[in-house]
């Protein structure tokens, strides 16, 4: 592989990255991910977010420095903002999760939803870039000739001096036909867009040359390569060398199932269950994905629920799990807790849904609410997963839940199926790598651990979900 600097801007932290020819990484840091609060929502603070990025470059050492030949960067898949063709901002940088664009789905009707659905392969949400491009058109009191870059693409911008949309990233807009491969005008017109707003097209392999004026400010040298690797988690299955029929399970602040397909699922069932279709990174297969809106971001969660720090709840997790594996919890004494606490996962993708515990008594235990949180969260994982037309043939972890030995226990006992583990960090970050090298990754390079299905607790885990099940069902349509 070749000498690369990757990006990976999360939702909680932007990943930085140094690595060599034989894919060790040679440096590394982490940053809180910089974001503000505007009158609509939350965006972006680009100061300190390219000024973060920027350091990390400028402070490797200059014999490290010198052998970069590429820079990969990705990040959450439906964030950005209008960028002038002078690389001004003609709007905020819009998070993610930032719904300041619903009212223009709204206005839809079933039939337009449909079709959109047909042509995208994506559910009609307010997380996808379309309803946020609508808005900063709308917004922008200039944007003659802006284009929507996700925040990848314009820090790839920054450097190169060209805007160019990388195929995966582009299939999370709401605006790519997936058939056709190109940009869609009827769907632009379904909220009252021109196709021009969106840029051109490029895989993840085709980079640009950073601007010689930006390589010297930098310290880099002017051949240097910038790619835009894609979005996370499909970047994330680069790195994971996924194959089809295997699952993906990438866990980050949300969490992630994914699969390879070779043409999207446009069908009923595929829409009813508001499974999101895209391009894979590699340019050669489909995804097929369900994203869980409640994944590592549980930890704050408990966090401040609980009054616990970090370390305090990573101990409280390490004993669970000791008790767990010995047999000795009493399941029916654990809450039963619905973790939607950043919104609900497909099928009915509710930003606005919120979490649920029942079953709280006078002795429940900080325990008990934090074991009834991650059995919520496997039970979540287990009910997206039947959405999916088959089941897996292997599933593959990355991310923090690696981790967590008590989360992934409790998902291999309740789908009784064995996990496949990744041991190595940053898997997202080598994909990104492998891409801008247009070279594979293998499994077995991420050290993977098998957590093998306890079949003891498998029985009891299994009886509990039949038990509950009902309440559970009950909890899921409560209205908001």
């Amino acid at each position: 592989m070749l000498p690369t600097i990757t990006v990976d801007v999360g939702t909680t932290s932007i990943k930085l990255c140094m690595f060599g020819t034989s894919g060790k990484m040679l440096a590394s840091a982490r940053l809180a991910t910089p974001t503000v609060k505007d009158t609509w929502g939350e965006i972006y603070d680009l100061d300190a977010l390219t000024g973060g990025v920027f350091d990390f470059i400028r402070q490797l050492e200059p014999s490290v420095r010198a052998t970069v030949k590429r820079v990969a960067i990705t990040g959450v898949g439906e964030s950005g903002g209008l960028v002038r063709p002078d690389l001004s901002l003609a709007s905020p940088m819009i998070l993610w999760h930032d719904h300041r664009g619903a009212d223009y789905l709204g206005r839809l009707s079933t039939a337009e939803r449909s079709q959109l659905y047909r042509v995208t392969g994506l559910p009609a949400n307010a997380n996808y870039g379309l309803s946020k491009v609508a808005w900063a058109a709308a917004h922008a009191p200039d944007a003659a000739g802006a284009q929507w870059l996700n925040i990848a693409e314009y820090l790839a911008a920054l450097m190169t001096g060209q805007r160019w949309s990388e195929y995966s990233l582009a299939s999370r807009t709401m605006a790519l036909d997936l058939t056709l491969r190109k940009w869609s005008p009827e769907i632009c017109a379904l909220i009252g867009l021109d196709i021009g707003i969106f840029p051109e097209l490029r895989s993840a392999s085709d980079g640009a040359p950073l601007k010689p004026e930006f390589a010297r400010t930098i310290g880099l040298l002017d051949d240097v390569t910038v790619h835009v690797a894609g979005h996370d988690h499909m970047v994330g299955a680069v790195g994971a060398g996924l194959n089809h029929g295997e699952l993906l399970n990438s866990t980050g602040t949300t969490e992630g199932l994914l699969f390879l397909q070779d043409s999207p699922a446009l069908d009923k069932r595929a829409e009813q269950s508001k499974l999101a279709n895209g391009f894979a990174c590699t340019g050669t297969d489909y995804t097929l994905f369900a994203s869980i809106p409640t994944g590592g971001s549980a930890f704050a969660t408990l966090q401040t629920m609980l009054g616990l720090d970090a370390s305090q709840l990573s101990g409280c997790i390490r004993d669970i799990h000791e008790k767990y594996i010995a047999g000795k919890v009493d399941l029916g004494a654990v809450p039963l807790v619905l973790p939607q606490f950043r919104g609900s996962p497909p099928p009915t993708k509710r930003a606005t849904a919120c979490g649920i515990i029942a079953g709280i008594r006078t002795d429940t235990s900080t325990e008990d609410i934090v074991l009834g949180s991650f059995m919520g969260m496997a039970l979540q994982f287990q009910d997206v997963l039947h959405l999916f037309p088959a089941p897996p043939e292997r599933i593959k972890v990355i991310g923090p839940a690696s981790a967590n030995p008590l989360w992934l226990q409790l998902k291999a006992d309740l789908l009784r199926t064995p996990l496949s583990v990744s041991q190595l960090g940053e898997v997202v970050s080598r994909g990104a790598q492998a891409l801008a090298s247009d070279v594979t990754c293998d499994w077995q390079s991420c050290q993977p651990e098998d957590v093998s299905v306890n079949t003891t607790m498998n029985a009891r885990l299994s009886q509990w979900a039949a038990d509950i099940r009902p309440k559970w069902e009950y909890l899921k349509g409560l209205p908001e």
